[in-house]
């Protein structure tokens, strides 16, 4: 029977789910994984003046970004710095890969074997990207003028190696979390490493601000966009479905339509559109600066200064980068969703429009036109940090609109894990 209590509805399900012992243990068991990430966060690798990094992190707003997403292990360089980003990468490349490649299109459709085989080729090409982000990012620290002395050869390659290690560490981690704890443990694991940069980001905000002013735009805007951000991952698009039942009775039979919908999301692709575009505007700077443009004149330095985050030529580049593969991924996703098939199949169809082809071109106008909004909506995101900043002239904290939008997804998804393990036990719980 459910529990009826004069206690608020949410302080009653937090109490609900701490008496319940599997729930528990797994809240427990997360809670116990994030702790070992957040050790290893903080074990440091040799050969590289720290005071210099963060300063160099700290100057640099892209670079910033990531770090904040890592919880301080690449300002740190840490045995964990490459972070899980190389499986993140290994994942997009692999599901933009399936349906082009025949080979991985038919592994795909074999079921539960299919997926451990994909999920097994994701994780081998892991192993070279990580090597390649932890060259890059020594070469780019060398670069920068950040390493104590130079490295040999063979520490160069022990530390690759144990970068290689601790992403493989992570993403093994984050399986865990899957497995035997709540929600997404990827996710988890990056949700981690945003929450635990928070609040040493918001205390430097406070105490070096000068602008009280200032700040307090930031902090009205700061909310607006949580508010947005959370409207707008929710957000979808109901497409009515009716489905025809046979039944039999007394000898004969019967026809009957079960009515229900397709919930098509504005912001199908989630972050993946921003991800993409940041790894693209990394690469000009990146080369610009390999180069010799951290200098102060010539071409590359010129090239260097148009992509750095302040110019306005990188903000409209990446704009118009994060809506184009936003467009790109959600209709690459969709259609390898085939719902019209699936609904012809399961002998449903839309009111008013025919199975079939018909159907297929519909729901791909359909989804074309919501993506629209939820492109400009991404899009919107990504520029964010440099409006505000702008705005509210808090130079020490840059609204990371990214990683509000990471971390209230994450939130949303566990929330409604949890909910749905206290329904399925008859208890009340704390979504309407």
């Amino acid at each position: 029977m459910q529990r009826r209590t004069t206690q608020p509805r949410l302080v009653q399900a937090m109490m609900d789910i701490w008496t319940l012992p599997d729930l528990r243990r797994k809240i427990l068991f997360t809670l116990g994984i994030l702790a070992v990430f957040r050790f290893l966060a903080h074990v440091p690798l040799p050969g590289v003046d720290l005071v210099a990094l963060r300063e160099f992190f700290g100057e640099n707003l892209i670079f910033g970004m990531i770090d904040l997403f890592s919880g301080g292990a690449m300002s740190s360089f840490s045995i964990v710095a490459t972070g899980i980003y190389p499986y993140i990468t290994s994942s997009i490349i692999m599901q933009l890969l399936v349906p082009v490649i025949p080979r991985l299109q038919a592994i795909s459709q074999e079921g539960d074997i299919g997926r451990q085989k994909i999920n097994r080729i994701t994780h081998m090409l892991t192993v070279p990207l990580a090597a390649l982000q932890g060259y890059g990012m020594l070469t780019l620290l060398r670069v920068q003028g950040v390493t104590i002395e130079p490295i040999g050869h063979l520490t160069t390659a022990s530390i690759i190696a144990t970068m290689v290690a601790g992403t493989m560490f992570l993403v093994w981690l984050g399986e865990l979390i899957t497995e035997r704890g709540i929600g997404n443990g990827i996710s988890i694991i990056i949700f981690g490493g945003i929450v635990a940069s928070l609040p040493e980001m918001i205390g430097r905000a406070f105490i070096a601000a000068r602008d009280p002013e200032g700040l307090t735009v930031f902090l009205i805007l700061s909310a607006a966009t949580l508010v947005l951000i959370v409207v707008f991952v929710e957000a979808h698009r109901r497409i009515p479905v009716q489905y025809a039942r046979s039944t039999f009775r007394g000898g004969r039979m019967y026809r009957q339509s079960g009515a229900t919908y397709i919930p098509l999301r504005v912001n199908t692709a989630g972050m993946i559109p921003i991800i993409f575009a940041l790894a693209m505007m990394q690469f000009p700077a990146t080369i610009a600066s390999f180069a010799g443009g951290a200098g102060d004149t010539g071409f590359w330095a010129t090239f260097f200064r148009y992509f750095q985050p302040e110019n306005p030529l990188y903000q409209v580049v990446y704009f118009a980068l994060v809506v184009g593969f936003a467009f790109f991924y959600t209709l690459t996703i969709f259609e390898q969703m085939n719902l019209a098939q699936t609904l012809q199949q399961q002998s449903g169809f839309i009111p008013g429009v025919r199975p079939g082809k018909t159907t297929a071109d519909y729901l791909n106008k359909v989804i074309k036109r919501i993506t629209f909004g939820g492109a400009f909506f991404l899009a919107t995101v990504a520029i964010l940090p440099f409006v505000v900043g702008a705005i509210a002239r808090v130079e020490v904290l840059v609204l990371q609109s990214t990683a509000l939008l990471i971390a209230v997804g994450v939130s949303l998804d566990t929330m409604k894990q949890l909910e749905s393990q206290l329904t399925m036990r008859r208890y009340e719980g704390f979504l309407k």
